[in-house]
């Protein structure tokens, strides 16, 4: 046989079914790349977990880990800066495929201008939603504020050492008279050192639930610290499971706040096993 000849026959080898493989494929067909492997979660990064870098390095970083969505930190994007300064961060993120959908957390005073600061950082930014712990005493401030400038306040949660709120159901409760823009970011790290079940949490504040940060933590002590995704205590199917019952529409925030120094790989690992816990959800 000659070199065209077998070329021809391998050719035509190559083209004849395999025994079994069309069944295979039928029963069990391979993901289109175009498939949302998050099931409809918008997955991002709290830039918290980047502070020890540049914007630049930041974003690389984002990209890099596969995410398309941001919680920005003011590392990254101080308060105090301009509105040019603003709008052009904003420009540097989404010209590299990154939306930054909240801020934060930023902490608010009991007072009108201290507030109002805020709201206008995320209004020239082109912010939906606002993380923030304020003084439980400014309700009514904030009340007026998301009225004016239609932007969403969601409440972070910090774990049993908050003087604030603790938990999520601290939140719910504390914001119940109020305009339902006033909302929370559930911590699920510091909501399970509350001996609060996140899941549960989920269903519960469901209507007001805006923000989400995502991570593992060591343990169930009042101050364990985070650890890489699938090495903690964190039940990341129960929290996945209620977030697509719910049908969550907003920002689920990476926040590794391990390793400051070199926080990629770690951040990596957790996102890569939490992306394949949903995957194993039926």
């Amino acid at each position: 046989m000659n070199r065209r000849e077998l070329i021809k026959g391998a050719a035509v080898v190559a083209s004849m079914p395999v025994a079994g493989r069309g069944m295979a494929e039928a029963a069990d067909p391979a993901p289109a790349p175009s498939a949302d492997r998050w099931r409809g979660l918008k997955p991002g990064v709290a830039s918290y977990t980047l502070r020890k870098m540049p914007l630049e390095a930041a974003i690389k970083a984002i990209q890099r880990v596969g995410l398309s969505y941001v919680s920005i930190k003011d590392f990254h994007l101080p308060l105090d800066s301009t509105t040019e300064q603003r709008k052009a961060v904003a420009a540097q993120f989404k010209a590299a495929g990154i939306t930054p959908l909240s801020c934060g957390n930023v902490s608010m005073k009991n007072d009108p201008a201290d507030v109002r600061r805020a709201f206008e950082y995320a209004r020239d930014i082109g912010l939906p939603t606002i993380v923030c712990s304020p003084d439980p005493d400014s309700m009514k401030i904030l009340d007026a504020m998301v009225k004016e400038f239609d932007i969403k306040l969601a409440i972070h949660n910090h774990g049993p050492e908050d003087k604030r709120f603790p938990s999520p159901l601290d939140v719910w409760k504390a914001v119940q008279p109020y305009d339902k823009r006033i909302g929370l970011c559930i911590d699920v790290g510091h909501t399970t050192r509350a001996k609060v079940d996140p899941a549960q949490a989920i269903r519960t504040c469901r209507e007001r639930l805006y923000d989400l940060h995502m991570k593992d933590i060591e343990s169930t002590a009042p101050d364990a610290k985070t650890i890489e995704g699938g090495r903690g205590v964190i039940d990341h199917a129960s929290i996945l499971r209620a977030l697509l019952d719910i049908k969550y529409p907003y920002l689920v925030s990476f926040e590794y706040e391990k390793d400051e120094n070199d926080p990629l790989p770690g951040l990596s690992e957790t996102i890569g096993y939490v992306k394949g816990v949903l995957r194993g959800l039926a």
